[in-house]
């Protein structure tokens, strides 16, 4: 079970990279415009200084390796949400690899901006993207260069534009009035939305939502892989436009596009450890100094630092 849900991870990582450094394709410059008009839409920069973790600013054109935070949130109208998944990615061109942690939710640490320890989400519920970069940079003490916000929510639409996403089902429930039996399924936009919200039945809680939430993202993606109509291209871009946000430029998806591709078919998953603590009645993720050293280490190798 354990291999099969990392070789699940790889697959989901690298299909999200595979998104953001598509170059051209079968449909050549009409597809490469769709895509640059995409990408115009989902840049969102950000107000924040450069990190003191780094001396020199990192550059794509010079291939240095660079840090990624992609968060998952759930994300509804008149409100924020809360990033229900934090993935940091460090991708490493001179040894063409790339080394992705999955922040658990209810890892306690001190939230940068606010002056208390609470759980790492929370970061973006307080502060947004900002808050949660610079809560994480503190945390594995490592520059956290650039964001990728996907908002859940705006699934729905992916999974529609795509024309629905085959899941395998490993936990019979129901939820929001759906069943879903163990099994292969077929998901339209509105059930796979419901499928990736529940947790209290699920014996693995949190952990068993994200496994969700990366399937349906990897159906997407799958499906969006293998469709030929190009008006699909158009639809799945616009739909990108709306639910996806990063301060990643065109040209610097180009630059990862040209510079990195090699890195992205090396792709290993690491792992934090924590012992799960109550603290005045609310559950928390503890990580032990130990623990925490070695993380940033292997990540500061990874990043040459």
């Amino acid at each position: 079970m354990r291999s099969r849900k990392k070789k699940t991870w790889k697959k989901v990582t690298a299909a999200i990279l595979s998104l953001l450094v598509i170059g051209g394709g079968a449909y050549g410059y009409t597809v490469y415009k769709s895509l640059n008009k995409a990408v115009d839409a989902m840049h969102q920069p950000i107000e924040r200084k450069q990190s003191e973790k780094r001396d020199e600013a990192v550059s794509l054109k010079a291939k240095d390796p660079f840090s990624v935070l992609m968060l998952g949130v759930d994300e509804r109208e008149g409100d924020k949400g809360r990033s229900d998944t934090m993935i940091v990615l460090t991708v490493n061109p001179n040894n063409n690899s790339v080394k992705m942690l999955s922040i658990p939710r209810d890892t306690r640490t001190e939230i940068i901006g606010k002056g208390k320890e609470d759980k790492i989400n929370h970061a973006y519920a307080f502060g947004g993207v900002p808050m949660a970069m610079d809560t994480v940079e503190d945390f594995l003490d490592i520059p956290i260069d650039y964001y990728i916000q996907v908002n859940m929510e705006g699934f729905t639409s992916m999974v529609d534009a795509v024309g629905g996403v085959t899941v395998q089902n490993d936990l019979d429930f129901s939820q929001d009035g759906f069943h879903f039996a163990k099994g292969e399924l077929t998901l339209n936009g509105a059930q796979a939305l419901s499928y990736t919200r529940m947790r209290k039945e699920d014996p693995q809680g949190d952990f068993g939502r994200q496994t969700r939430q990366r399937q349906i993202i990897e159906g997407v993606v799958k499906e969006g892989a293998s469709l030929s109509s190009l008006t699909k291209f158009s639809d799945i871009f616009t739909v990108l436009g709306k639910n996806v946000k990063t301060n990643l430029t065109f040209d610097q998806i180009a630059s990862i596009q040209k510079g990195y591709k090699d890195a992205g078919k090396s792709i290993q998953q690491m792992e934090i450890k924590e012992q799960g603590t109550m603290i005045n009645h609310i559950y928390y993720g503890m990580v032990s100094a130990e623990e925490k050293q070695r993380v940033q280490n292997e990540l500061k190798t990874q990043l040459e630092l």
